[in-house]
């Protein structure tokens, strides 16, 4: 698959899930404001149902109070407008005209009225300057105020807990319930004037707030949060999904340069071992001691060649493994870094170069695999002299030092033609290979120092690297020690 299509499909899939997330956001978000609005208009429809059911309580309690004294009075026949009613009776009717008596009983149902209402006027007006003078705790008492709320509250679908208090004009509590926090957020608190005909400065009002509030409203909108979870699963696992194909192009890409640089290294050997042969058919070849001794020595590079490069090769196979498998033994680093500086010697002199070994540490001891720990060093080695620089010598630092807590460190510096910082990121990657520009002498399978990271790691361990363009790389290795 190209790469601009994976692209295509990942911006198409990307902007579908972002698409999705917003509109269940947004829809969360509506559900969660309409809850919050009905929640409100429901407690607000209960906090003045409450205050309407104490001005009634109040009223009724003046009237039966009065009304006791007012009844003897209405229904007292001593009363004038009340005797004229009951001196009439049906012969009354018959024996004088029936207009006038119909209009002389209508004019006494009439006195009547105009007396019951002037008594009822005058209990209202009792009831208006004389209620509002009453301790509130009389006119609404704590256990009637936290009944008729309550009820209220599961009349309009509020059925959660609630605290209140009763608070003057100037904001002090009268009384309150248990739980009540006077330090409440104040826009979460509900507030509703009590006997809202009182006078202002006998004024008390009741604040109600709703401690699992948040849990109510909330709770309609659960079922949403495992489709929103899901969503964001999906996405994750897509754009895991697509990480995961583009590092496998790249590793498909990586892995069709390996096969054609395997290929070409294992010609190259192969190719003049063949011709050597050939060459040892020829009688005058064997006659002569000096080709012979020329050829065989040729043979002997090829195939060592051939036999490095094999085990490249090999090596590539432990990076499938979960973990490799290792030989270890005590071994002193200082010895081991000695012979292979010793034995590399030689190949840097061939360049016109030199290898120095400051080794230092003074214990040296550390428990690895001998075989992995002389290529990891060799590997680094041959590195320094296959990105060196044409315009001066080579120049190779190979030192050896302790560090607190147990540990070794090894260096190995080189004045080579250095990396770029973005280099220096991904060169322990597999398959990586650094830009060398238009050199073309430079082959490998880009397996060296993925190799290196992998044992020292291995061997529980760490190693950096250092560089910088045209002034060369360090590697720095540190390694646990053996006291």
């Amino acid at each position: 698959m190209k790469k601009s299509t994976i692209w295509m499909l990942t911006i198409v899939m990307a902007l579908t899930f972002a698409g999705l997330l917003y509109v269940q956001v947004m829809y969360m978000e509506e559900m969660i404001k309409m809850r919050e609005q009905h929640f409100s208009e429901g407690a607000k429809r209960s906090l003045y149902a409450l205050s309407t059911a104490l001005e009634q309580n109040e009223t009724k309690k003046f009237l039966e109070e009065d009304m006791m004294v007012i009844e003897p009075e209405i229904f007292d026949s001593s009363q004038p407008q009340l005797q004229g009613i009951e001196s009439y009776d049906f012969n009354n009717f018959r024996n004088n005209g029936l207009d006038d008596k119909i209009s002389s009983y209508q004019k006494a149902l009439k006195e009547q009225y105009l007396y019951q209402k002037g008594l009822l006027n005058e209990v209202i007006l009792t009831i208006l300057n004389q209620s509002s003078n009453r301790p509130i705790t009389e006119r609404a008492d704590s256990a009637t105020v936290k009944s008729y709320l309550k009820t209220e509250l599961e009349n309009n679908g509020i059925v959660i807990p609630f605290e209140y208090a009763i608070i003057d004009r100037n904001g002090n509590i009268v009384y309150k319930s248990s739980s009540y926090n006077e330090n409440t957020n104040k826009k979460t608190i509900f507030t509703q004037a009590l006997f809202s005909n009182d006078p202002d400065s006998r004024r008390h009002y009741i604040n109600v707030y709703f401690p699992d509030k948040n849990k109510y409203i909330f709770s309609s909108i659960k079922f949403m949060i495992p489709a929103f979870a899901f969503t964001l699963i999906l996405l994750i696992i897509f754009l895991w999904t697509i990480i995961l194909a583009f590092r496998q192009k790249k590793l498909s890409e990586m892995k069709n340069d390996f096969i054609n640089n395997m290929t070409h290294e294992f010609k190259t050997p192969i190719s003049t071992i063949s011709l050597a042969a050939q060459m040892l058919n020829d009688d005058s070849v064997r006659k002569s001691p000096t080709m012979m001794q020329h050829i065989s020595t040729v043979i002997n590079d090829e195939t060592k060649r051939l036999r490095f490069q094999v085990e490249k090769v090999l090596q590539m196979s432990m990076f499938d493994r979960q973990k490799a498998t290792l030989k270890l033994q005590e071994v002193d680093a200082n010895n081991v870094i000695a012979n292979i500086v010793n034995t590399f010697k030689l190949k840097v002199e061939k360049y016109g170069g030199r290898i120095n070994a400051t080794l230092d540490a003074e214990d040296p001891i550390v428990n690895v695999d001998e075989m992995h720990f002389t290529n990891v060093i060799f590997n680094l080695l041959d590195n320094a002299v296959k990105y060196r620089r044409d315009d001066c010598p080579l120049e190779l630092n190979v030192a050896t030092r302790n560090l607190p807590n147990n540990r070794i460190e090894i260096t190995i510096q080189d004045n080579g033609i250095g990396m770029k910082k973005d280099d220096l990121k991904k060169i322990f990657e597999k398959f990586y290979r650094v830009s060398t520009g238009n050199r073309h002498d430079v082959k490998g399978f880009g397996l060296g120092l993925a190799y290196v990271h992998k044992m020292i790691t291995e061997l529980k361990g760490d190693i950096r690297a250092e560089s910088e363009i045209n002034k060369g790389s360090k590697f720095i290795i540190t390694l646990p020690i053996n006291n």
